[in-house]
């Protein structure tokens, strides 16, 4: 089912059928696992986010459900983050791989993949549980599809358009916040948070792109392609943690040299390379963009 919500129909029943749409496509990936258990994880994962960066779309109207809607699915995620989590670092170190400098480097990580998928297969091993939490899962969900059938949003067009406005712009602004930290400090923390809000935004340009298309479709792309590199950057911030609290899964020095040495490259680069793409997405004055969001929906409904 389409993310969306379209102006001209009821607010109310389109944001129902937003958020429920994507909690029942986890929840059919969840129970069916067409691509094994993993895929199923990170494609509900991905459910979620959209889900809960449409409640922070609606927070100012609907504060009390949105927080306590959203920590549901927070917690729910957390829930089944472990197994996933330890894929995305075999996934980061092959990605190290495929930018390695040299032929030792390139050698030394694929090493560093060897262990790290060990390390992933010995946790699934242990997390004896994980298949009755995919259980659980999906009864958690059905009880917060629930939950959205009984928000109501009372206003007329102006006033949703307003509200729609408002997310747009409390979101952008939040961003601009972020890179202006990250140029000040550049901590994982920093990055993490602009991830974030960028991850908001182009859940926004996917929910409203029946406002203009065209536009809408270029802005998702470009903000996909800077949450692409933020989320390298997060992974290696993982890995690096990862390095310094389990060393026993990297017990030969010199493979452990070069790939810190790897990290703190790519890490470089690509924050770099993030800045840079965060001021083609966000360089708008968050103020106009949100004036501009409330015209286009109030010409869709007038």
């Amino acid at each position: 089912m389409p993310f969306r919500i379209r102006p001209d129909h009821s607010f109310t029943a389109e944001f129902r059928k937003a958020a429920a749409g994507q909690m029942s496509h986890a929840i059919r990936t969840l129970e069916e696992r067409p691509e094994g258990k993993h895929e199923a994880i990170h494609a509900f994962r991905k459910n979620l986010k959209r889900v809960r960066s449409l409640y922070r779309l609606v927070a100012s109207e609907v504060p009390e459900f949105r927080e306590r809607e959203n920590a549901r699915l927070r917690d729910l995620a957390m829930l089944l983050s472990a197994i996933r989590d330890a894929t995305a670092l075999i996934e980061t170190v092959g990605y190290l791989k495929t930018t390695a400098r040299n032929a030792a480097e390139a050698k030394a990580l694929g090493r560093i993949v060897a262990a790290l998928e060990s390390r992933r297969d010995h946790m699934a091993e242990a997390e004896a549980d994980i298949d009755g939490k995919l259980t659980e899962a999906p009864g958690i969900l059905r009880d917060a599809i629930a939950a959205v059938e009984a928000v109501h949003f009372n206003g007329g067009p102006r006033r949703n358009a307003r509200l729609v406005a408002k997310g747009w712009r409390d979101t952008t602004s939040k961003a601009r916040k972020a890179i202006e930290h990250c140029r000040a400090e550049a901590s994982a923390e920093t990055f993490h948070t602009l991830r974030k809000r960028a991850q908001d935004y182009r859940a926004y340009q996917r929910l409203l792109r029946p406002l203009w298309p065209a536009a809408m479709k270029a802005k998702y792309e470009v903000t996909s392609s800077l949450i692409d590199l933020l989320g390298h950057i997060h992974d290696l911030d993982v890995l690096c943690a990862l390095v310094e609290a389990e060393p026993q899964h990297f017990p030969n020095a010199d493979d452990l040299a070069r790939l810190l040495d790897a990290i703190i490259f790519r890490q470089q680069e690509d924050r770099r390379a993030a800045l840079e793409r965060a001021e083609d997405v966000f360089g708008d004055d968050p103020q106009e963009e949100a004036d501009r969001i409330e015209l286009l929906w109030r010409a869709q409904v007038s």
